[in-house]
């Protein structure tokens, strides 16, 4: 058996692709894409998906799920149309971006559900949760000033019990804050929004890494992944806090059996740039070029980690495979402003722990 591959993928403006019935729009009116339609988009997201060949993918930016839309449905549709073999979708919590975080699999060799943990805002004696559930509130202090703050999530993550290959295993899918100063009009309030973006952030990445430690304290097999908004280095105001949101999910400051793993992260955090891998690509107007940057990422417990899995960017320019192939290169550079990032790992041996039944 070939080893299971997972991917996290940010399709952007999925939602636009389906109309309120849920099917694929695959006419020649213009996506939310800058100069691509919607049937392109729709193809080009067909190649990819086929070429990637995953038992599971993570979706990042899913169809909507609304009075009359359906996530779930329209993703199911979409593999249908494509005669994917991720024929099957499962959702969390819904949110009101318009963006939804969902886990397209291959029924054949992957189950999952919907497995959200943590209690509301406060446990069972009226204390402050240490990790709420992630459609509820978090409080932490993000200005030091020893006031907690009430945080929620914008998009809360979607955690899933997996089993594949016999085996069980935790997935949490993450959409963290952007820290981008949408909405400034001077100087001023763009460096306000920029660092409340970046405590949110951060105080985001905290929550995370709490579910993380009581997974890993529990003995769990975990895979987080989707796109952070966030590595080290990214911007000017990570030098005010210190760390990037990276480097608190992976656990940088705890010791080995705690630690997540990631190389594409691990070469972040080099602070390279000639050497720092990138998954995203997004035109500067103001400066007629493309920027591009890490920020999704499948970061891995230490049990996993020692099975050597192999992750891989599916970048159209950078990955020797996409780039030999037209095809596919045309279809990534069309289908999203983000590419799809992968890992294969041979869950297979004694190592890992033994599935429960879902």
């Amino acid at each position: 058996m070939r080893p299971l591959r997972i991917a996290t993928y940010n399709v952007e403006w999925f939602t636009q692709l389906f109309g309120n019935d849920n099917r694929l729009l695959t006419d020649r009116e213009w996506s939310a894409r800058y100069n691509v339609t919607r049937g392109d988009q729709a193809d080009a997201l067909g190649i990819v998906f086929t070429a990637m060949d995953a038992d599971g993918v993570m979706i990042i930016e899913g169809p909507n799920h609304g009075h009359r839309r359906d996530t779930v449905l329209a993703l199911e549709n979409f593999a249908r149309f494509y005669q994917l073999r991720t024929s099957r979708a499962v959702m969390g919590f819904a949110n009101d971006s318009h963006q939804e975080i969902a886990f397209l699999y291959d029924p054949a060799r992957i189950q999952a559900r919907h497995d959200p943990r943590g209690g509301g805002e406060r446990d069972a004696l009226g204390a402050r949760a240490r990790a709420p559930r992630f459609d509820t509130s978090f409080y932490f202090d993000i200005d030091v000033d020893a006031v907690p703050e009430l945080i929620r999530f914008s998009k809360p993550p979607l955690e899933l019990a997996v089993e594949a290959d016999g085996r069980s295993l935790r997935l949490i899918g993450v959409h963290a804050k952007s820290k981008a100063p949408h909405g400034a009009n001077t100087p001023e309030e763009e460096m306000r929004i920029a660092i409340d973006n970046r405590r949110k952030q951060l105080a985001e990445c905290v929550w995370l890494r709490r579910r993380v430690d009581e997974h890993l304290a529990a003995g769990d097999s975990v895979m987080v992944m989707g796109d952070f908004n966030d590595g080290p280095g990214l911007d000017y105001y990570e030098a005010l806090f210190g760390h990037s949101g990276i480097e608190i999910v992976l656990g940088q400051n705890c010791g080995p059996e705690m630690k997540l793993h990631d190389p594409n992260a691990d070469l972040a955090l080099v602070r390279k740039p000639a050497i720092t891998p990138t998954s995203a690509r997004f035109w500067l107007d103001n400066q007629k070029r493309y920027f591009e940057a890490m920020l999704d990422y499948i970061m891995v417990s230490p049990d996993l980690a020692a099975r050597k899995p192999a992750w891989r960017i599916w970048h159209p320019l950078n990955d020797p495979g996409c780039l030999k192939v037209p095809e596919l290169r045309d279809a990534l550079l069309a289908a999203s402003d983000h590419f799809p990032v992968s890992i294969d790992i041979d869950l297979t041996g004694p190592s890992s722990r033994p599935a429960s039944s879902l």
